[in-house]
């Protein structure tokens, strides 16, 4: 599954690029990319585990940059 998230509060392209890279890593996500320009996360990862990898996701982006906020 394939999804696009608004975020609120990104600060810096330097935080996109070190959220994108601590989300990588999650099990189960296939691919990340994160605009600092758009505001915008777009994740692809398993479906049957879609809202459980989103839950890690939020944790691991409020690590990198407490601000910000990902709508779902």
């Amino acid at each position: 599954m394939k999804k696009a998230f608004r975020l609120e509060d990104l600060d810096c392209a330097n935080c996109a690029a070190k959220m994108e890279r601590s989300v990588a890593k999650i099990d189960g996500v296939q691919s990340v990319n994160v605009s600092f320009i758009a505001q915008k996360m777009t994740i692809e990862a398993d479906d049957d585990k879609f809202e459980e990898i989103m839950d890690k996701v939020v944790k691991t982006c409020k690590k990198v940059e407490p601000d910000c906020k990902i709508f779902r």
